[in-house]
């Protein structure tokens, strides 16, 4: 029984509809419920507004940042890796010298997947014609949209970051204010070529060619011949059974694993009540255990040395869950960097479809480099590689760096129940496993469970609690032992949008911490 009592503050309702589109800019909503009104289903929604999500949220994603998926197809989930790959000349001596991997410059640009994502996703299951899923995004582009407020606040907070990178400032800057009408013609253009040639210009075609050239006068390390050889994968999904449920997270690159281990833990131990400092000090220690996990291990499945079937295994995490005490358990700090700047969105429509997607630049606006004429920001997703040798995710030619973009999916005897996710980087993971439990072990609807305040588990395993949380909680949290920061309702804590599957249609939550919204019909 799902519960419509909203007792945390919010200016929000669930929304019930038979079509659903959730994600954290309007106009993105509309022109993924467009799509779906003009005869395309679950899919085509997706991918307009992931599109569209490309213009109108440029601090969190873009053209040339990466996207994962998971999607039911009325009988079977399944999975999309568009992720991409170091360039071959990323060998470890190229970054010897060096401390960490680069935030910024050339240095920290893999190969961008989402455009192959796209295209994957739109041949095998769309309805519409590729070229219509980007019609909003190009009259967005061409004549403009008017910023939202959350948009320009970390736009103008990126502006000093970006400065220095001229052709970044001549497409961003000055940042515009909020409601202030942002024109991207440039990139009107390149979309246009993505639509007109089904992503092979991209890849293989003009733009490709602008991007390889770009990189050559800067001599950097990524060719034509990367752009050309990356391909988008299509992955079997795990699955961690939870009471009578699954959640089903992304294989590696990605750190969904982490989430899976998290509740392989929990669905040992009893539920304390919601909100209590009992509940989450158990779910804090679940978290740092799986947390310290994907640190450990994840990275590109070929690199890694521990499959995700034996970082499952149901022996290991019945003990981890007997080791949970009433104290905090102490851990080293971990060594991965983490990033808050994603987008993630979802959709449903009336025939079972149920789609869930993520995309990122990584950080903000991500590497800093815009390829002239274009438009077109690259990611800087290289910083998620790490520079200790031997390490699963030591930077290496073709490889995928450890990812914190993640989808999630929970099924219930082999149906689908919830598409969701929570944008955030290193909240992400953490945001799948308290959803899950607060919708599934409390009864919350999506929207409850997206108002409630948050727990997060910092890189260095202190613990962040949002406002909203009882005094008490606080107090009893430092009492056993955790480092804790009472912190406002800051971006570390993210921002979710959640599909759930009822028998009479679809109940949607989107989170108040950002602009978007859920609406249907």
């Amino acid at each position: 029984m799902i519960n419509f009592d909203q007792p945390y503050p919010s200016n929000r309702s669930p929304v019930c509809a038979a079509n659903l589109v959730a994600t954290s800019q309007p106009l993105a909503v509309q022109a993924g419920l467009d799509a779906m009104r003009s005869g395309g289903n679950a899919v085509d929604a997706a991918l307009a507004a992931a599109i569209t999500l490309t213009v109108v949220e440029p601090v969190n994603n873009g053209v040339g940042g990466d996207a994962f998926a998971l999607l039911w197809d009325g009988a079977r989930l399944v999975g999309l890796n568009a992720s991409g790959r170091a360039p071959a000349g990323w060998t470890p001596e190229r970054f010897a010298g060096r401390k960490a991997m680069p935030l910024t410059g050339w240095d920290a640009v893999t190969v961008p997947g989402a455009v192959s994502g796209w295209v994957a996703l739109s041949q095998r299951f769309g309805h519409l014609p590729f070229a219509r899923l980007f019609e909003a995004a190009i009259d967005y582009a061409e004549n403009g949209f008017q910023v939202g407020p959350i948009s320009a606040r970390l736009w103008r907070l990126a502006e000093r970051h970006y400065a220095k990178f001229p052709d970044f400032a001549a497409h961003f800057l000055p940042a515009p204010s909020p409601g202030q009408r942002f024109r991207r013609p440039e990139l009107a253009e390149a979309l246009c070529d993505i639509a007109a040639t089904q992503g092979e210009s991209f890849y293989r075609g003009a733009l490709a060619e602008k991007i390889a050239a770009a990189a050559g006068r800067a001599g950097a390390a990524l060719t034509g011949a990367d752009l050309e050889n990356h391909q988008a994968d299509w992955v079997e999904p795990l699955g961690q059974n939870y009471r009578d449920l699954t959640l089903h997270e992304l294989p590696p690159n990605g750190q969904g694993l982490a989430a899976l281990i998290a509740l392989g833990i929990l669905r040992h131990r009893e539920v304390p009540p919601v909100d209590s400092a009992a509940a989450v000090h158990l779910e804090i220690e679940a978290m740092k255990i799986a947390v310290k996990a994907a640190f450990d291990h994840i990275a590109d499945p070929a690199a890694m040395r521990l499959a995700p079937a034996q970082l499952l295994d149901e022996a290991s995490l019945a003990q981890a869950a007997a080791g949970i005490g009433a104290h905090a358990a102490a851990l080293p700090p971990a060594a991965l960097p983490t990033s808050r700047d994603t987008v993630y969105l979802t959709t449903a429509d009336a025939s079972g479809l149920m789609v869930s997607m993520i995309q990122s630049n990584y950080t903000g606006f991500g590497s800093g480099i815009v390829i002239p004429g274009t438009g077109i920001a690259m990611q800087n997703r290289g910083n998620g590689f790490v520079l200790t040798p031997g390490h699963p995710n030591q930077v290496g030619p073709g490889k995928r760096p450890f990812h914190t973009i993640i989808p999630g999916f929970v099924t219930n005897s082999g149906a689908p129940r919830l598409s969701f996710g929570v944008m955030g980087g290193h909240m992400q993971h953490q945001g799948h496993v308290q959803m899950v439990r607060r919708i599934f072990d409390h009864g919350q609807n999506p929207q409850t469970a997206s108002d409630a305040p948050r727990w997060h588990v910092y890189p260095d395993f202190s613990v962040g609690l949002e406002a909203g949380f009882r005094a008490d909680v606080a107090e009893d949290l430092a009492a056993r032992g955790h480092r804790v920061r009472c912190e406002p309702h800051t971006p570390v804590f993210g921002g979710a949008q959640l599909i759930l599957k009822t028998e009479d249609g679809y109940i949607g939550g989107s989170d108040h911490r950002k602009e978007g919204l859920a609406a249907g019909f």
